[in-house]
């Protein structure tokens, strides 16, 4: 049967609701809720980063041993445990006030939101593989658009009731759990230990750091940035609501550029995009350029996970994808775990206007780099390179027995009416 770009939608599809629990509610959901608690528990802006810091930190550790999980356990079973996991810890935010158990729980559900961002990535990998289409790993990335729709209309309704807000995205990702669950054996298949593979990685590599580092404080701070120029709660709501369905709608814009364009070009051209969406802010605080801003900053940030994904996909075997995946991801959380407390810091000094012009200068400085990685370093896929290593065998003299190398530089005659060959044979004397 031949494969067509939509057969692996629906699973892949099903597979977005760990990105909508992982990202969309355990992640990005804290920045909505960050002004209610920094109000009611006291903190400064670098208390409140700090908090996003654990969870780049648990996000971190989980990265690192996402890999074993998968080795051992199975991408589908380790897909299914962290979800479980992730809806945990997101009900237990609710029960106490107390800093360092914050800290603790933050901790937690950036650990196993790392294992369902990787695990879940490489059964959207493979379901892309089986389609021969990138369409559903960019659905995949997408489902955190749902997840950022469903907090920004659900939370803000909340007011001050922060720790009722938690409960209500506990009972969310426990139902994106139970939905996703028949999705993980879709992508389901064997699992090898493989390698981490970054030679033809690198640029984009540097790149996703310094995006990491970046993107994370404009979603963070985006909802202190609003109640600082004294955002109505319709505000508010507006502005998530645009933001996560552009997240949402994302693959319908990137998932052709991602698939065909040669190169970092993807890459480089979404870290545009975001760093020019965030630097709109900095221009006027009027809701129209708000509303243009977070449009373009959520119809590009996902992207970039998946065009990292997919080159993975691209210049690594299938059996080395879920070591490669797990060491950007690695990368990615580092970026993730100082950028909100470097920001908040700078914050403090300033404004929360800093946390905008963070996010701008990073994307663009990790645009440049991917794209004078392209420019310095053409690539190959990985398929291209097993062709090229094969022509290269086929075709090297001394692979070849000497005495059956045809002498064609100066064939003599054939005479007429015998059937010898064009060119003299080396024949055993």
């Amino acid at each position: 049967m031949t494969a067509t770009p939509t057969a692996g939608l629906w699973p892949a599809a099903r597979l977005a609701l760990g990105t909508a629990c992982a990202l969309g509610l355990a992640r990005f959901a804290y920045g909505l809720l960050l002004p209610a608690m920094r109000d009611d528990l006291h903190w400064t802006l670098a208390a409140a980063g700090a908090v996003a810091t654990a969870n780049g930190f648990g996000y971190l550790l989980g990265a690192l041993v996402t890999r074993i999980l998968i080795h051992r356990l199975g991408a589908a079973t380790a897909f299914r445990l962290a979800m479980a996991l992730t809806t945990t810890s997101l009900a237990l935010t609710a029960v106490s006030g107390d800093y360092l158990t914050l800290l603790a729980l933050r901790t937690l559900s950036g650990a196993t939101g790392a294992v369902v961002f990787v695990a879940g990535g490489v059964l959207a990998s493979r379901l892309a593989a089986d389609a021969a289409s990138a369409t559903p790993i960019t659905v995949y990335f997408a489902g955190a658009g749902l997840g950022i729709v469903l907090s920004g209309v659900a939370v803000p309704l909340l007011g001050e009731h922060w720790r009722l807000a938690w409960v209500a995205l506990g009972a969310a990702a426990a139902l994106a759990t139970a939905v996703s669950w028949t999705g993980a054996s879709s992508g389901a298949g064997p699992s090898s230990a493989g390698r981490a593979r970054l030679r033809q990685l690198l640029a984009p590599a540097l790149a996703y750091l310094l995006f990491a580092a970046g993107y994370i404080t404009y979603i963070t701070f985006l909802s202190a940035y609003l109640a600082g120029h004294e955002a109505s709660v319709g505000q508010v709501v507006l502005t998530w609501a645009v933001l996560g369905t552009a997240v949402a709608a994302a693959p319908a814009v990137w998932s052709r550029p991602i698939a065909r364009w040669p190169g970092n070009r993807a890459l480089t051209t979404l870290l545009v995009v975001l760093s020019g969406g965030a630097a709109l802010m900095l221009v006027s605080s009027a809701m129209p350029l708000v509303l243009l801003s977070v449009l373009l900053y959520g119809a590009s940030f996902m992207g970039v996970p998946a065009a990292v994904t997919a080159l993975v996909r691209a210049r690594t075997a299938a059996g080395d994808w879920a070591a490669t995946l797990g060491v950007l991801t690695a990368v990615f959380a580092a970026g993730q775990t100082a950028g909100p407390w470097l920001a908040g810091l700078i914050a403090d000094h300033t404004s929360t206007t800093a946390t905008l012009a963070w996010t701008a200068v990073l994307c663009a400085v990790a645009a440049v780099i991917a794209l004078v990685g392209d420019l310095r370093c053409p690539t190959t896929t990985h398929d291209q390179h097993k062709e090229q290593d094969h022509g290269q065998r086929r075709t090297r003299p001394r692979d070849v027995p000497r005495r059956v190398v045809l002498r064609a530089a100066h064939p003599p005659a054939t005479r007429r009416g015998t059937h010898g060959p064009s060119a003299d044979v080396d024949r055993p004397q």
